[in-house]
């Protein structure tokens, strides 16, 4: 029998193994669920933190269902089983949950019922709805209580321990201390601040659960979680002071001191629950962007004053929050940061793509050329590990917007049609993403066209003037615009915050489609990758990297432009130049002009 055949088996072979794994892991958690007359159960892809990235400890989605994107959500009832995802991930589901009997729900799709409307279909009244109340922020809980009525909402404890035999336990790590040299702003300094927009008439305690939020306000990096350089922590800002939970026996000794003299109270990580009830009575708690586990909001309210005249919590004043705004808008010395990352990003991205066009012809695979970004970027003594799994996606493949190669079974590339590379990585100065879209032989027409529509729509963005005040749906349809104008579309958002040195994928700003009320501020830091995608052919997305800076102002106000922080050029072999006006003509032949004097 020729190997082809056998490795055919054996990928047969594994799937089967892998429906027979799931469909037992679901009828344990219904095992479990029945014995509490609980009807059905919501999981998110998610932690108590709400991070994109999660502990092993808390991938129970993935355990029960084999799906490894980032953002889903499993229902199980005693029957069936649907999980929601959006369009990045409809290719990627549809592949990963092939044979589990778990049907797949397209978001934003007509036709596709909510999951409230799912569950009212196969439920009668009264039926139980579980939640886990680690997993389930407080305000979501509270809009499925309404949207599931008649059925009956019930908040349960973790109850994946039961099932799951091996679960991994969560990891602590060292967690060192960033200076003001880096960061900019010192500890005391950001708390100061924060302080001034959140003081009112009454005391008050702001409740930080986001990991990066935490990172970000006490100067403190990790590697508790997987291409994020963060520490499982919470902290509490009260106006004398921020409390810090930690595990502090993973603190370095120079961090703990530094952390002293900059006023913060250190407290292990598992006495956040117990601080929170023993909270005073008469504070008003604020939960920073509104994210707050549905446990440790009742915790909180367990012992607010019955007769207030005052409510015991409010919400966050700030669109987005006030510290992930504060976190958003970067100082210079973070913009530096940035700066000096990209050109270390360009230099590594260079070599790979020079790397690829020599040995295009030789066998490489999509893996081989994610193992080589992470050898070229390591070449660098500042670089801490990638800020994502890379995306090298040839042909078809990048059709999938979050396809991720595998050692086993990844693509031969092809001295043909395009290989489109997605790459960040992380320094210890700044955070870095970047998408180039490689041509490596002949191109049809239409591919040039595409190739041409998706950078008109960077450049567009790239070269926008707008007013201070702006939100980011509003510039949206210059990204977009040209690529529906071709006859393409991308359902994703064009542009997402980036942090410093934290997570690639960070709020509240943004430009998509979608209302967003957070308004682009100058020194906020953002991507800027429209895209085309033709399912079953291949992917384009170009993406750099931009910044708020101010504009000149006139009788009208203050207007803000973008800066382009991003240094690796664009190939413009595919590019139908009769799309391109003399503006965008020009745009991009400064930029790669401008990168290449960059890279010397």
């Amino acid at each position: 029998m020729p190997a082809s055949f056998w490795a055919m088996q054996e990928t047969i072979n594994h799937s089967y193994i892998l429906s027979m794994e799931r469909k037992e892991r679901l009828d344990l958690l219904r095992k479990v669920l029945a014995g509490d007359d609980i009807s059905a159960m919501i999981i998110p892809s998610t932690d108590p933190h709400f991070g994109e990235y999660i502990p092993d400890h808390y991938k129970v989605l993935e355990w029960l269902s084999g799906f490894t994107g980032e953002a889903a959500t499993l229902v199980v009832t005693q029957k069936e089983a649907a999980l929601w995802v959006d369009s990045r991930f409809f290719i990627q589901a549809a592949a990963q949950l092939e044979g589990s009997g778990i049907e797949m729900m397209k978001l934003k799709v007509e036709g596709t019922p909510s999951v409230a409307d799912w569950l009212k279909a196969r439920l009668e009244a009264d039926d139980i709805v579980a939640m886990d109340e680690d997993l389930f922020p407080y305000s979501e809980y509270m809009e499925m209580m309404d949207s599931l009525a008649p059925l009956s909402p019930a908040l349960i404890e973790d109850p994946f321990d039961k099932v799951w035999k091996d679960r991994p336990a969560l990891q602590f790590n060292p967690v060192r201390y960033v200076d003001e040299t880096v960061s900019g702003e010192s500890v005391s300094s950001k708390h100061g601040r924060l302080v001034e927009k959140l003081r009112g008439p009454v005391p008050f305690a702001y409740v930080v659960t986001a990991l990066d939020e935490v990172a970000w306000l006490c100067n403190i990096r990790g590697t508790d979680i997987e291409y994020n350089p963060l520490a499982l922590s919470y902290a509490v800002v009260t106006e004398e002071c921020i409390t810090l939970f930690l595990r502090q026996e993973m603190l370095e000794h120079e961090a703990a001191a530094a952390l002293h003299r900059q006023g913060v109270i250190l407290k292990d990580y598992e006495e956040f629950g117990r601080f929170l009830k023993a909270l005073p009575k008469t504070c008003v708690r604020i939960f920073s962007s509104g994210k707050i586990t549905a446990k440790y909001f009742f915790a909180a309210m367990d012992n607010v004053h019955q007769r207030s005249p005052f409510s015991p919590y409010v919400p966050d004043p700030v669109p987005g929050g006030t510290l992930a705004m504060m976190k958003a808008v970067k100082n210079a010395v973070e913009l530096e940061g940035f700066r000096k990352a990209f050109i270390e990003d360009a230099k590594a991205m260079a070599k790979v793509i020079d790397w690829v066009k020599a040995n295009v012809s030789s066998g490489i695979t999509e893996y081989d050329v994610a193992m080589k970004l992470i050898e070229c970027s390591s070449e660098c003594p500042d670089y801490l590990g990638e800020s994502f799994p890379a995306i090298v996606a040839f042909g078809a493949n990048a059709a999938m917007p979050h396809y991720m190669p595998s050692e086993q079974g990844s693509a031969v590339i092809r001295p043909e049609g395009f290989l489109l590379i997605d790459t960040g990585a992380q320094y210890t100065y700044g955070t870095t993403d970047t998408t180039r879209t490689v041509p490596l032989g002949p191109l049809t027409q239409r591919q040039k066209d595409d190739y041409t529509a998706v950078l008109k729509g960077m450049i567009d963005l790239s070269m926008a003037v707008f007013r201070k005040g702006m939100r980011g749906c509003l510039l949206d349809i210059l990204a977009r615009g040209p690529v529906m104008k071709a006859g393409r579309m991308y359902l994703h958002g064009t542009s997402h915050g980036i942090g410093h040195n934290l997570c690639v994928h960070e709020g509240p700003q943004s430009i998509r489609m979608e209302e967003n009320r957070v308004p682009l501020l100058e020194g906020m830091v953002m991507s800027n990758e429209p895209a085309a995608y033709i399912e079953g052919e291949y992917g384009i997305r170009h993406e750099n990297v931009i910044t708020v800076v101010q504009h000149e102002g006139h009788e009208y106000g203050d207007f803000y432009r973008f800066e382009t922080l991003t240094a690796l050029p664009i190939d413009l072999s595919p590019v139908n130049f009769d799309m391109l006006d003399s503006a965008e003509r020009s745009w991009i032949e400064e930029f790669n002009a401008r990168c290449g004097v960059i890279a010397q």
